[in-house]
């Protein structure tokens, strides 16, 4: 899978552990993308057809960031001081279910070592 990890997420060890899990990992740090708004990165994610993995929580809202829009968008929901084992368990999480799922066009969130799915919100439901 090809990833995009965002600022708050690129640290040496998540990318290891995921590029060792088998997947393109790239950076936000590494593209010198740092302080991009939310709305280039994820065009920027859609154009080179990779998911976002972020923990900016506004990346959420399905209304402005239509998951059908994109390759996929992964948010993970870290304790406020979260250690080393939040961490493992947040990334080792997201590895087993992009083994088990396709998150093309959905939004994963990821917490407490569970992934919860959100698909688009059709234009429809909200007339």
């Amino acid at each position: 899978m090809n990833i995009k990890l965002d600022e708050n997420l690129g640290s040496l060890r998540v990318v290891t552990w995921l590029r060792l899990a088998g997947h393109d990992v790239a950076t936000v740090k590494e593209q010198g993308l740092t302080s991009s708004p939310d709305e280039e990165l994820i065009d920027i994610c859609h154009s080179e057809r990779r998911i976002l993995v972020t923990s900016d929580r506004g990346l959420g809202n399905r209304l402005k960031y239509n998951p059908s829009s994109y390759s996929g968008i992964v948010i993970l929901r870290l304790p406020p001081r979260s250690k080393f084992g939040d961490w493992r368990e947040a990334i080792e999480t997201l590895i087993a279910g992009l083994e088990a799922a396709d998150v093309t066009g959905k939004l994963w969130i990821i917490r407490n070592g569970n992934i919860q799915e959100y698909q688009a919100i059709d234009s429809e439901d909200n007339d």
